[in-house]
């Protein structure tokens, strides 16, 4: 194998100031860093849920009583606990309770149906399952083909402020619709989480996980068929961290983080929950993301760091703009998880006069692996540098052994702390996706510049193969979004026979939008694209498929297509 270019231990031209390129990354369990938070800011604010504030002293005893459940609910060292909740105050205190028995923490979207649930809480094996109130009947329906010995409700707004709680049972519209949206029956035999807790003495047995011990299974979105769980062990959760902190150069104590994100989403999960403790920043925590509630919490408590996805930065920074909202205390954000477009970047950071830099990652990276510089020398459009003790290489799409020459697009590899133990229960999928020497394959077909900066192309898997030539649907797709008329567009390939695929457009029009057509379309794109690039059909809906952090899932698309 030839030594890949990529790997040489001078620091990019692009690399930021101030961040070395290696970090050492300690021996130490998860919980640690919760227990330096606690012990170096006891009296700050580490949760705000929708007003009611929980300092980092206040978070540790509920921790603690959380551990004194779970261990009473037989959870021990190595058991799997799923969460299957929206962001809040219990979510928060349920994943610290887990590590901190040495237990498995098992992330779900609260919104599945009762077979998705089904389908995963048998695949982990969990025996506890703490479940949002709505999603109580769909995981009582799925137990019975699980391992699931106890099922308990999480009452969302037994975390909200004693004020709001009690406005809840006024008999008006507002209080019923928000008491509708935060809970639903549960029957009288299944206990509540938040009883459970009060009524706990603390957990205080000693117990500490190893750095090699798994933390936790983050099953991946399914974008590419059935989701499957990543493994991911103390020191990888605990890397990314440290290679996040390293890269922000944050301050401990001075942040205030919004989790707008879902914590069961890999994303949402480290730079919102883990991320946050290492630096003992205040996490403003909402249940979903809502322009107008992200709004009264910034107006109540100052944001400065924004993890999100564009269309989160768009919407925030349009509503931001019409209501005549201050958003100038965010001085950095961080989009992910789709590519940031220029017009949406150059919005968020007219009205923040802050920066917002675009990374990548994965959910088997832990999930970051790559970032731009928070600062002037971010490039909207581009990945960015592989993070501190990140290594890459870009190989051949048919031949990872083989990589490519400077300049050449191919298949990137990542090699770090960061990259996941493999994937649960499938060791011929983690044989494919992990090669030798520790090496993940991507999926996802990138070019080096000369500066370092890696650019991404397009996935492996959704790349379009008409009459022989590739098309790459991002390419695509960037080029149609800013045809006027178009709001938002997902292109992906249909079968034509001898031809492999045609290239078809779905779009989602302006509401004032005249003369889109397919032949337009074509006129439009013929001035940036090939011949064997241009759509053959277009498809106009009135709105795309998207995962929970607002990704388009083209998948989705071609299957209804």
């Amino acid at each position: 194998m030839t030594t890949p270019s990529s790997e040489h231990t001078d620091l990019p031209a692009a690399w930021p100031h101030g961040v070395p390129r290696d970090v050492e990354i300690p021996d130490e369990p998860l919980t640690a860093l919760l227990d330096r938070a606690v012990r170096d800011h006891a009296d700050r604010v580490a949760v705000d849920f929708l007003g009611r504030a929980t300092t980092y002293r206040q978070l540790a005893d509920l921790v603690d009583r959380g551990a004194r459940v779970l261990h009473e609910l037989g959870v021990g060292a190595g058991d799997r606990v799923a969460l299957v909740m929206p962001n809040c105050t219990a979510h928060v205190v349920a994943f610290w309770a887990t590590l901190r028995l040495g237990a498995v923490v098992v992330e779900h979207n609260p919104t599945y149906t009762a077979e998705e649930l089904a389908h995963q809480l048998a695949d982990s094996g969990a025996t506890v399952a703490l479940v949002w109130e709505q999603a109580v009947p769909r995981v009582l329906e799925a137990k019975d083909r699980t391992d699931l010995r106890h099922v308990v409700a999480v009452d969302l707004s037994a975390d909200l402020p004693r004020t709001s709680r009690w406005a809840l049972k006024l008999p008006v519209a507002k209080a019923r619709e928000t008491r509708a949206a935060m809970r639903g029956p549960v029957p009288a035999d299944v206990p509540h989480w938040d009883r459970l807790v009060r009524a706990a003495v603390p957990y205080l047995v000693p117990t500490r996980p190893s750095s090699g011990d798994v933390a936790l299974l983050q099953y991946t979105g399914g974008t590419t068929g059935t989701p499957k769980a990543a493994v991911l062990t103390h020191r990888n959760l605990v890397a990314n961290s440290l290679q996040g902190t390293t890269w922000t150069q944050a301050a401990p104590g001075t942040e205030v983080v919004y989790a707008v994100l879902p914590f069961f989403h890999a994303f949402g999960l480290t730079l919102c929950l883990v991320y946050s403790v290492r630096i003992a920043a205040t996490i403003v925590v909402l249940p979903s993301f809502d322009p107008e509630r992200v709004l009264a919490a910034q107006r109540r408590r100052p944001g400065t760091f924004l993890p999100a996805v564009p269309p989160m930065l768009e919407r925030l920074a349009v509503a931001a703009e019409k209501a005549g909202a201050d958003l100038t205390s965010f001085r950095y954000s961080i989009s992910g998880a789709m590519a940031l477009p220029r017009a949406t970047a150059e919005r968020w950071e007219r009205v923040t006069g802050g920066i917002v830099a675009e990374g990548y990652g994965m959910t088997e990276t832990s999930p970051v692996a790559l970032g731009n510089p928070l600062s002037k020398d971010r490039r909207p459009g581009s990945l960015g540098l592989p993070f501190p003790s990140t290594r890459v290489r870009i190989v051949d799409q048919d031949d990872p052994t083989r990589d490519v020459a400077p300049g050449e697009q191919g298949e990137l590899l990542i090699s770090g702390p960061q990259v996941f133990q493999g994937y649960w229960k499938r060791p011929e999928e983690t044989a494919h996706q992990l090669l030798e020497g520790g090496w993940l394959r991507t999926g996802d077909v990138v070019r080096m510049e000369d500066d370092g900066m890696i650019v991404l192309l397009d996935r492996m898997k959704e790349m379009i193969v008409t009459g022989g030539f590739k098309v790459y649907p991002s390419q695509v797709e960037d080029h149609l979004r800013g045809m006027p008329g178009v709001r938002d567009v997902a292109v992906v390939g249909e079968p034509a026979g001898d031809m492999g695929e045609h290239v078809v457009a779905a779009v989602v029009l302006d509401d004032d939008a005249r003369g889109v057509d397919l032949a337009s379309v074509r006129e439009w794109c013929e001035t940036r694209l090939a011949r064997y690039a241009l759509p053959r059909r277009l498809v106009v809906l009135k709105d795309l498929p998207r995962s929970q952090v607002g990704k388009v899932l083209r998948r989705v698309v071609r299957d209804e297509l």
